[in-house]
């Protein structure tokens, strides 16, 4: 399991291994630069708090001081100087609040504004991975992975600046202040706080960090594990299979339980040595300083001003120590996000790719123009030096066995894949040359299992062309013979169909796709057997609209029942990625070659 883990992991960051603390401190940087005014202002507040809390045990000093002083018995002169001690001890600190405050208004935008945009950005460029991308990744562990690094960005910038900076610019400035009028108190001091952070980084990152990705890893699977289950959930219900997949998903959980266990006795290891570092800060800083006074070279004051002092620096250390462990699991739970940013897309646009234009300036013809082709880790080419011409307006089917090329020719078309050699054009435009938002726009596609959104009817078949008026809607759904179920839905086009379009029938889905293909309008369709999910009767409606919305498109017919294609202008057979013969139906049976033996096994 626990390989299994690493392996899923290290797929969803694209087969790279994780970043290092310093590469994540560079992704930190690179989000909070993306507002650098709003960044120094915060900075800025930082270093006057900062500067306000280092002054407050001085001013607590002063103040015993003030009260021990013998001219406090007589009054006058001696009291005004305890009060103007009191004044500033209490306006330091007012200060202090304000400073802090101040920075959190400025600061709490600027970290909702960067965890939008980090998120948004992260989301866009996981859109642009390929398809074999998502195919190797759970959508859930996916999902898992940006949600838990929006929050894992919060954890690791409050962590890093609003206490780890601090907490080092504190604990340095009181043991040097202390440094200049007792050099072995600020020594001691010194060290103790340099030991408690070196020990706090090392332990936390050699140690702490390799058991929270694991479990990182294992918290990714619980999303995966979810999303698998709850999104196939027809299926669970109809082989009865709830408590297996209860069992599948409770090991998971056992498996998390002993990681994130781990995880946290390691930081609670890391606590202990802590608190045994402040424990000889407290003795040794207390000790001294009450030698100093038996020496005669600290007051009553200067006593104050070390248990303030320690106070304040054992509030920083323990904050410096919790802060560490969050700043290491927020740079962790953002690792994957930081590694989506520097993959770059599988199938990218080239420099300077144009639109490809539509209308009347673009014909439907389709030219293979020796292609070669194969998938990743497969081997032998699937295509090696593939030509072939389709003509605006044609219709054509392709037929053959499983694992021919059929689908592959799509998705080439579709530019999913990049080719390893030779070009594909449509009207004379090389593919690879344009924008692939703009090639796909040219492509209406009826899948074979059409998938929705969770949204309306109207916005499903709208989808093709977003803003279209109700009417236009409406004469799409009539074309696809959906607009009467529709009507007798309780909310009509308003109806939210259910995740993957679930709560309608595979008919209805079906027909919604084909108006959204109607909707798009496009020079060239696509349809993998677009009626093969509908009863007799609606098959042979959805044919007739299916027909009018081939009428002057260039249109390619994936067929897996070979009844669907004997009207097709031609029939190309596909064999191991070649096309072995090509003609129309009747001409082809006569051949007595391979599709007359599928058209008799087929009973055609």
């Amino acid at each position: 399991m626990s390989d299994w883990d690493d392996e899923d992991e290290e797929a969803g960051r694209g087969g790279k291994k994780p970043l290092s603390n310093l590469a994540m401190l560079g992704f930190l940087w690179r989000q909070w630069m993306r507002r650098p005014a709003s960044l120094f202002a915060s900075f800025t507040l930082t270093l006057v708090a900062v500067g306000l809390d280092l002054c407050i045990p001085w001013a607590s000093g002063r103040l015993v001081d003030s009260v021990a002083h013998p001219a406090a018995s007589n009054g006058g002169a001696g009291q005004a100087g305890a009060w103007t001690a009191w004044t500033v001890f209490v306006a330091l600190y007012l200060a202090f609040c304000l400073a802090r405050n101040s920075f959190g208004w400025i600061w709490n935008p600027f970290a909702a504004r960067n965890m939008e945009d980090m998120t948004g950005e992260a989301f866009a460029r996981v859109q642009s991975f390929s398809s074999d991308w998502h195919a190797n990744n759970f959508a859930g562990a996916t999902v898992r992975r940006l949600s838990r690094a929006m929050w894992g960005y919060d954890s690791a910038s409050d962590s890093l600046v609003i206490f780890i900076l601090p907490s080092i610019l504190v604990l340095g400035g009181l043991s040097l202040s202390m440094m200049l009028r007792w050099p072995l108190v600020g020594l001691f001091s010194l060290a103790i706080c340099a030991l408690y952070i070196a020990q706090n980084i090392i332990l936390t990152v050699t140690y702490v960090r390799p058991a929270n990705l694991k479990s990182n890893a294992l918290d990714s699977r619980i999303g995966a594990s979810l999303a698998d289950a709850v999104t196939a959930n027809a299926i669970v219900k109809s082989f009865g299979a709830e408590e297996r997949e209860t069992r599948r998903m409770t090991d998971t959980l056992a498996a998390w339980r002993v990681a994130v266990t781990k995880t946290w006795n390691r930081f609670q290891t890391v606590w202990l040595l802590q608190n045994l570092l402040l424990a000889a800060l407290q003795a040794g800083l207390s000790g001294l300083i009450l030698w100093q006074w038996m020496q005669r070279r600290a007051t009553p004051g200067d006593v104050a001003f070390a248990i303030s002092a320690f106070m304040l620096m054992a509030g920083y250390l323990r904050n410096m120590g919790e802060n560490v462990r969050m700043l290491q699991k927020g740079m962790d739970d953002t690792l994957d996000v930081a590694v989506y940013m520097q993959t770059p897309p599988q199938v990218a646009d080239r420099a300077g790719a144009s639109d490809l234009m539509r209308g009347a300036a673009l014909s439907g013809q389709l030219v293979f123009d020796r292609v070669s082709f194969g998938y990743a880790g497969q081997g032998a080419s699937l295509y090696r030096d593939f030509s072939l011409v389709i003509d605006a307006g044609q219709r054509v089917a392709l037929v053959g066995p499983t694992g021919s090329g059929k689908s592959t020719f799509v998705k080439l078309i579709q530019r999913l894949y990049d080719l390893d050699g030779g070009r594909i054009l449509i009207g004379g435009v090389d593919i690879a040359e344009v924008t692939q938002a703009s090639l796909r726009q040219t492509i209406a596609l009826v899948p074979q299992e059409p998938i929705l959104f969770h949204r309306s009817i109207a916005e499903n078949i709208a989808y093709a062309r977003p803003g279209a008026a109700q009417a236009e809607i409406e004469a799409a759904a009539r074309r696809a013979r959906a607009h009467d179920f529709i009507r007798r839905l309780p909310k009509g086009y308003e109806t939210l169909v259910g995740e993957r379009g679930v709560k309608l029938s595979g008919g209805e889905r079906q027909r919604v796709a084909i108006a959204r293909a109607f909707m798009a309008d496009a020079p060239i369709l696509i349809l993998d057997e677009a009626t093969s999910s509908l009863d007799v009767e609606t098959e042979k409606e959805v044919a007739e609209a299916t027909e009018a919305l081939m009428a002057g498109r260039t249109t390619i017919v994936i067929a897996h029942r070979l009844s669907t294609v004997r009207g097709a202008d031609r029939i190309l057979v596909f064999q191991d990625g070649r096309v072995v013969e090509e003609g129309r139906h009747d001409d082809l049976v006569a051949r007595g070659g391979a599709y007359a033996r599928l058209s008799a096994l087929a009973g055609v």
